[in-house]
């Protein structure tokens, strides 16, 4: 529903299907109507993986970071400092893991689809890469690294800062 109602714009700048949702409760209604619940649960098998693999990524990075910056003293173990550092570092892992994901959700959430429900552009999240690999390129998969970054750098910062903070209570 996010998705449909995110990329939903005048016809002049549309990019990709439009789907002409009213509001998120008409969207609710339209999807469950059109597909059953199965038709809310769409692209679900490329938000799984982002998830794992994102937080993976951000788990295996931080205190590697945290530590490499205080081996090089850079910052003194235990500061305020250091844990921004492996912060800022594990923002960057979760970006690059998480955005082909990210795509690759986009594209299946936000593809046509025909009446049983079954999308008309990706048979699946495999398909998919592979079809924006062979047409678009491997860094295709990495379109908007940057926003990417902007969102979950800062929320993966503060996160693990905060969360450095809270156990040594």
């Amino acid at each position: 529903v996010k998705t449909h109602l995110q990329a939903q714009t005048l016809s002049a700048v549309a990019v990709g299907h439009q789907h002409n949702h009213e509001s998120i409760s008409g969207a609710f209604k339209s999807i469950y109507k059109q597909h059953g619940v199965a038709g809310l649960w769409r692209g679900v098998t490329g938000a799984v993986p982002r998830v794992a693999v994102g937080s993976a990524a951000q788990l295996a990075t931080f205190t590697s970071a945290k530590d490499w910056v205080c081996e090089r003293q850079w910052f003194r173990a235990g500061s305020w400092a250091a844990v921004l550092a492996g912060g800022m570092v594990s923002g960057v892992a979760v970006a690059v893991t998480m955005t082909p994901f990210d795509v690759v959700s986009t594209r299946l959430y936000n593809q046509p689809v025909d009446a049983d429900g079954t999308g008309k552009l990706y048979r699946g999240f495999l398909d998919c890469i592979l079809q924006i690999s062979s047409k678009e390129g491997l860094l295709g998969l990495y379109k908007g690294i940057g926003a990417v970054y902007l969102r979950l750098g800062p929320h993966t910062v503060l996160s693990l800062f905060f969360w450095d903070e809270l156990r040594k209570m």
